[in-house]
């Protein structure tokens, strides 16, 4: 009930929020940086980080874009790209600076007023009608640029991890229970993490990929640290006929094995303060957050759904008293191999 109600809190949080800021990353100190910094300063009405675009045209069959029908079809394309709001200016191919020597080809550039994550579908859709159009009037077009480039967003690799984590753990511990119970925490202790960036991320200044590692990260410690209590839990039960007692072996030997590895990639995710780059600090807190989520999951909320499946958490083999002593692990069988002939 507890973890609920945190997961609502999470929801509630990140509803009521401004979600993750589109930001540039900046690294303090270098040259480069220094030149940004400068051209805002100098120019604030042009953003150093705006995004662009070049379109490419050359005219057929060994033809000038100077002749009447090229000029044509090249200022109509590049007045479809102007239709967009968020366009701040155009520049046409010119002799001399954008126009090859025989002038069979040119180039355009086109500038925005927002950065390239900002750029609307709209805006990126004209671009793609304006070399459908110079196609169509006899051009060869090309397009190009970091307007092109879609925002970053949530793609279903990871719906494919946890298909591919099901199996296995399914396969692990051979009852569909107990290889649903590591993926069910998980993704509630990744829901609570991957919420509560997005909740501070506007006030911290955070960008969506800050959360994106946080979601990785957590989903994959979260099946790990509750998958190392469950197989614990698996093991005290051939053992120990009370759930109860089994349960609080498993968090009593598996669980500490659990905090000093969340802790040790606590540490590690911490180090990124260190480096000087914002962006990077940004994401390692918020990845080292999910981990500490993750760690308390396996700890607080697998032990209790040990409870309400004490028998059902058990392979098949187990619950038909088919296995009475622990299975020799692959691990510790290997363990002997190499010890035999190092």
């Amino acid at each position: 009930m507890l973890w609920l109600l945190v997961l609502a809190g999470a929801v509630t949080a990140a509803v009521t929020s401004e979600g993750p800021v589109n930001t540039r990353a900046t690294i303090p100190g270098i040259e480069s940086q220094d030149a940004f910094d400068l051209l805002a300063e100098r120019f604030p009405d042009t953003p150093s980080d705006s995004a662009s675009a070049t379109l490419v045209f050359v005219a057929p069959d060994g033809g000038s874009l100077e002749a009447p029908a090229n000029r044509a079809a090249v200022e109509a394309a590049l007045a479809t790209v102007a239709e967009s709001p968020q366009v701040m200016r155009v520049v046409p191919p010119s002799a001399g600076t954008s126009t090859s020597a025989d002038g069979t080809t040119g180039f355009a550039s086109v500038s925005y007023d927002v950065p390239s994550a900002e750029v609307t579908d709209e805006s990126r859709a004209l671009l793609e009608d304006a070399v459908e159009q110079a196609r169509d009037d006899g051009l060869t077009a090309e397009m190009r640029g970091s307007a092109l480039k879609s925002p970053t967003a949530m793609s279903a690799t990871e719906l494919l991890g946890v298909a591919i984590a099901a199996v296995v753990l399914l396969m692990t511990f051979g009852s569909l229970v107990a290889a649903g119970l590591p993926l069910l925490t998980a993704i509630i202790g990744v829901a609570i993490s991957f919420l509560g960036v997005w909740a501070v991320a506007g006030p911290l200044g955070m960008a969506i990929t800050s959360g994106m590692l946080a979601l990785m990260l957590g989903l994959a410690v979260g099946i790990d640290y509750a998958m190392f209590v469950v197989s614990r839990y698996q093991e005290e039960r051939l053992s120990h006929d009370d759930a109860e007692t089994a349960a609080g072996r498993a968090v009593g030997t598996a669980g500490s094995a659990v905090v000093f590895a969340g802790t040790t990639v606590v540490i590690a995710l911490a180090g990124l303060t260190v480096v000087g780059i914002p962006s990077l600090m940004k994401m390692g807190l918020a990845a080292a957050g999910a981990v500490v989520v993750a760690v308390l999951v396996a700890l607080t909320l697998v032990p209790a759904l040990l409870g309400m499946f004490p028998n059902r958490v058990r392979s098949r083999a187990q619950r038909r008293g088919g296995r009475t002593t622990p299975r020799v692990p692959v691990a510790r069988v290997w363990m002997r191999l190499v010890r035999r002939r190092p």
